[in-house]
């Protein structure tokens, strides 16, 4: 297993980390990921061990709480050899206090989590999203004072937009706080939006991405295909999917360009779309997830080689979006800003 290190920071993590967003099953939207118990997580949990993925990811808001509890009862007797991210900012509760990311919130939800977890420590703690509402020298003292405390090794955020994430950054350095090292960020061969600001601050500022979603909810699996009928155990289909309404013709073309990767190389679809990633500046991690053993196992085989340069070309072409202003009009001036990707 290769490991990389996240951010500005002297942590390694394995390249790839398993999401714990199956773990539970708590309500409709959860349950169209998955509904993994405490023995089959085990089973998940060493499956990842043996292969090398010591980091384990994982939400408050999974199942509301029933993700971490099932994730603290898996890794039993595991903690020292493991690393937890676990996050917090979503809706937690009935009260006008339980979401956002205020001091009062975040102590309370860092505590709970812990105590899901039965662990002492969080080693990143992410905040899940933006909060608009509550000033940000807040949130980011309330995260220092947490680790600070021992509480939390590390802290990250997660689908920020650019100026969040970099005037969380300035505040963190003026002040002398902890900083974001790592942007947990929705990112695929059929998303790549990413890339057109949040990948240029990251490698700017040495921010590292952990990717969501590297299959973009299953479409990238090699399921979905030009004049094939939707899977019907897919989360497209069973109210679980996130993102964009899909573009199908632009995701065909890409499965296109995947399957002649794949006869190439020998790989799945799947496998190919993760490695991908893997090649793109400022990925540090991806979090893969899986219902049962045998799509771990899939997963996990997407390391240990690399795409050549031509194949890399090949789905770039294939996946490119159009962008938007002002970064389309930038990459007409590419001598003043230069392209993050780089062959």
């Amino acid at each position: 297993m290769e490991y990389r290190q996240l951010g500005a920071s002297g942590l390694r993590v394995p390249v790839l980390s398993f999401g714990t967003a199956t773990f539970g099953g708590g309500n409709d939207f959860f349950k169209a990921w998955g509904n993994t118990q405490v023995d089959e997580a085990k089973k998940l949990v060493n499956l990842c061990l043996d292969a090398g993925v010591n980091f384990f990811d994982t939400a408050n808001v999974y199942s509301r709480g029933i993700s971490e509890e099932i994730l603290g009862k898996a890794l039993e007797g595991l903690r020292n050899d493991v690393l937890i991210s676990t996050k917090a900012t979503f809706t937690m509760g009935d009260g006008v206090n339980d979401y956002g990311s205020s001091r009062f919130q975040l102590i309370k939800q860092a505590e709970d989590s812990l105590r899901r977890l039965q662990t002492d420590h969080i080693d990143i703690y992410h905040m899940h999203g933006f909060d608009a509402t509550t000033p940000i020298q807040e949130t980011l003292r309330a995260l220092d004072d947490l680790v600070t405390s021992g509480k939390v090794r590390y802290i990250a955020c997660s689908n920020f937009s650019g100026w969040h994430l970099m005037k969380s950054l300035s505040i963190s350095e003026r002040y002398g706080w902890s900083r974001y090292i790592a942007h947990q960020a929705y990112y695929s061969l059929l998303n790549r939006e990413f890339e057109w600001e949040l990948m240029p601050l990251g490698i700017e500022e040495k921010v590292s991405t952990i990717v969501w979603s590297p299959l973009a909810s299953g479409q990238l699996s090699g399921k979905f295909r030009r004049g094939q009928p939707i899977p019907e155990n897919s989360r497209t289909v069973q109210g679980g999917a996130h993102g964009p309404a899909t573009n199908f013709e632009h995701l065909y073309n890409i499965v296109d360009a995947l399957d002649e990767v794949a006869e190439e190389t020998g790989k799945s679809v799947a496998q190919i779309s993760l490695n991908w990633l893997l090649q793109r500046p400022t990925v540090a991690n991806i979090i893969i997830g899986a219902r049962n053993e045998e799509q771990l196992k899939q997963n996990l085989d997407a390391v240990g080689w690399n795409l050549t340069t031509d194949q890399v070309r090949k789905l770039d072409a294939a996946s490119e979006l159009p962008p938007i202003y002002p970064y389309w009009h930038q990459r007409q001036n590419t001598k003043l800003v230069p392209l993050p990707i780089r062959y």
